[in-house]
């Protein structure tokens, strides 16, 4: 792929009620504003009566003038063919917020992956419930905020979150970030928040999950990527991955393996995320990778 190419390319994510010739309306829609397709994915739960999900990347020449003319013209196609859909260029890149608390290593495996371009975002703040991280992340140029939660102020504690995030950021990682959100702020960020959760759930929900293993005698440990919502730990998942123990295995051999399976989980899950591969249908989602 040359830079001109890379330049020019944008995404169409579409979801929609299954009907015939949905693939040829949007594909002749593309043809008709003059888009290269370079890449097509599609998936139906079913080809009857089902809801239809498409991923589509395409280049346009005249990028900026093209790209306003079919975001225009793609609100009355939605509306006549009911669909849900989202438009995205290389030229705009997505800002991740990331919030932390003492854990590291999933905040500098995220950071790494940015330093090094693998994932193509910017990181306009990282947020912490500890100052401890501070010098480290301002370190690489980042502006760090520490926000103390308590039980008496967790509200006024997430509106000076709120205040930070308002307008700087398109989503948010909670990389090993120990505060449960409140439904207010959750709902403000809909499938915008990804949470790394240390255990292959649904196994091993809430806290402690290491110990719980331990003790039930498993023989994988798990870490699962998955956006958040008001039910602990139950929202839709995006990614997971295992890592196989054994009865030799103590409980900080599992926590020490479990750190790598969640790193790379997590970055894998923002990865797929910043490039709209991951749609939300209900409880699950589908994962064009």
């Amino acid at each position: 792929m040359n830079k001109a190419e890379t330049v020019n390319r944008a995404r169409l994510l579409i979801s929609c009620p299954e009907k015939p010739g949905i693939i040829s309306t949007v594909t002749d829609f593309l043809l008709a504003h003059k888009a290269n397709i370079v890449h097509f994915d599609q998936y139906t739960t079913d080809p009857r009566a089902g809801v239809f999900f498409v991923r589509i990347e395409f280049d346009l020449e005249d990028f900026d003038a093209s790209f306003e003319k079919l975001e225009q013209d793609l609100h009355a196609l939605a509306e006549n063919y009911t669909l849900d859909w989202r438009l995205s260029n290389n030229l705009k890149r997505k800002r991740m917020a990331i919030f932390v608390s003492k854990t590291d290593h999933c905040l500098w495996e995220l950071i790494w992956r940015w330093k090094s371009k693998e994932i193509q975002v910017e990181i306009p703040m990282v947020i912490s419930n500890h100052p401890d991280l501070k010098e480290e992340v301002e370190g690489y140029g980042i502006p760090f905020y520490h926000i103390q939660v308590s039980k008496e102020e967790k509200e006024s504690a997430e509106q000076k979150a709120v205040e930070l995030l308002k307008g700087k950021v398109d989503f948010i990682v909670l990389a090993r970030y120990m505060q449960i959100l409140s439904p207010k702020f959750i709902s403000m960020f809909p499938n915008q928040i990804i949470n790394i959760h240390h255990s292959f759930l649904p196994a091993f929900a809430g806290a402690n999950p290491y110990v719980r293993a331990f003790n039930r005698g498993v023989k994988l440990i798990g870490a699962t990527a998955h956006y958040v919502t008001n039910d602990l730990d139950e929202g839709p998942i995006i990614e997971q991955d295992v890592q196989r123990i054994s009865h030799r295995n103590t409980i900080e051999d599992l926590k020490t393996a479990g750190r790598h399976v969640e790193k790379r989980v997590l970055a894998q899950a923002v990865a797929w995320h910043v490039e709209d591969k991951v749609l939300v249908h209900g409880n699950k989602t589908i994962v064009f990778k």
